[in-house]
């Protein structure tokens, strides 16, 4: 995926003749993938920084050694009120920052943090963890303090799923009881899982839960095996395919994003290019079977109010995506811990643009192998992160993509056949 702008940015296909299907416009009007307008050189699209590493709970996917008190070195209140007032140095609008843990909710000064970043111009989200930190009047301080949403997680679609991932009993029933308090205050929030092939089986129900307790979103990961993450079980290449496309069959469910997942752009197109008659359909694998005969039974085979598919953006890893550790510390992304410097000793904006990783992220024609020569490419360039944990090069092709460009006759990831560049319906 490159940065530079185009004529016909956020209208996508325009200025890209040779993509499968002309990518363009969804039937209803709408891009099928957004891009940014600003060039994601210079100026990212969103920053997430980690305020702190302490956290109560042991996840079996977090991708850092969370811990039970703050870190040496952890930014201060002032430090961080530095980097905000960096982030609303640039020209408007403004990256959005999302202040992550860890556990957010282990920094007292929470509060004052998020009114600050507000009060510079800042749309500022926060990704707590539920343990008894989170109460109705941290939230309340939060909400106050003029916080734009939250995020959630429940990895599981039972709280004896759940309960096993976080590591923690009763964080289910805490989770829905905190969601049901948060929709009651009109604070909107999105609803994060992680897919492994452990917990996939529960993704219906996750949908369901995810619709049911009011989440404005349902915020996919694939699962990058790193941190406490690298002993889980990922989904096979085609078993990712058959997630993504039932995950699009139901974004008029509810909105969708993918994480991890950059193919969820390139499965737009395809679909365009079968509905156009343009391209042949390929038959879907057992999974994809399943998990649509399950999200009939649980939610019906009609939807009453169909809504308007939230279109992707496309941003990845170190374009227009970045990551600030609790130290300080800038990544292309949480979970691709390739270090590109400090704000304690380099701004941040010049980081960000001048890092050699972070260009080289964005330029997905020096990507190697089938990633490199893709026709999705610009919109898809593979998870940077899963490529790099799985390979330790993270310019490397993505080795969970089941995708095959055409005339490609490179190396194919285990699991792969030539095949499997024939479209899904």
């Amino acid at each position: 995926m490159t940065t530079a702008t185009h004529p016909g940015a956020g209208r996508l296909g325009m200025g890209h003749p040779g993509h499968p299907g002309h990518p363009g416009d969804h039937p209803g009007g709408h891009p099928l993938v957004r891009e940014i307008k600003h060039d994601l050189s210079q100026k990212p699209f969103i920053v997430i920084w980690e305020v702190t590493r302490a956290c109560a709970l042991v996840c079996k996917h977090c991708r850092a050694d969370a811990q039970h008190h703050a870190a040496p070195g952890q930014l201060t209140t002032a430090q961080g009120k530095d980097l905000m007032d960096q982030l609303a140095s640039y020209e408007k609008p403004y990256p959005m920052l999302v202040l992550s843990g860890g556990d957010c909710f282990e920094r007292e000064d929470l509060p004052e943090l998020v009114a600050y970043g507000v009060s510079k111009g800042l749309h500022v989200s926060v990704s707590p963890s539920v343990t008894p930190l989170f109460t109705y009047d941290r939230i309340k301080a939060l909400q106050d303090a003029g916080m734009s949403m939250m995020s959630m997680s429940l990895d599981g679609g039972t709280a004896a799923s759940h309960d096993a991932f976080r590591g923690i009993p009763g964080t289910f029933e805490r989770t829905v009881e905190a969601c049901r308090m948060l929709t009651e205050m009109g604070i909107r929030f999105q609803l994060n899982t992680v897919f492994t092939s452990s917990n996939i089986h529960d993704a219906p129900q996750m949908m369901k839960n995810a619709i049911d307790l009011g989440a404005f979103m349902f915020y996919t990961f694939m699962l990058v095996p790193t941190g406490r993450g690298a002993h889980l079980d990922m989904l096979s290449p085609y078993e990712r395919e058959d997630v993504l496309y039932w995950l699009h069959d139901n974004s008029t469910r509810v909105a969708i994003k993918t994480t991890e997942a950059p193919q969820y752009r390139r499965i737009a197109f395809q679909r365009q290019a079968v509905e156009r008659g343009e391209a042949q359909p390929r038959r879907h694998g057992d999974l994809y079977r399943w998990l649509t005969d399950e999200t009939t039974k649980l939610l019906g085979a009609d939807i009453e109010a169909p809504r308007t598919p939230r279109t992707p953006l496309a941003i990845n890893d170190g374009s227009g995506f970045v990551f600030v550790d609790h130290v300080g510390d800038v990544y292309p992304s949480g979970f691709l811990p390739i270090h590109c410097g400090s704000i304690k000793e380099k701004p941040f904006a010049e980081i960000y643009r001048d890092s050699p990783e972070m260009k080289a992220l964005r330029n997905p024609k020096g990507f190697h192998g089938k990633c490199g020569v893709c026709e999705f490419n610009h919109f898809c360039g593979g998870s940077r992160a899963t490529a790099y944990a799985m390979t330790g090069d993270f310019l490397a092709s993505d080795p969970t993509c089941a995708h095959v460009p055409a005339g490609y006759d490179g190396p194919l990831p285990d699991g792969v056949v030539r095949e499997g560049a024939e479209l899904f319906a």
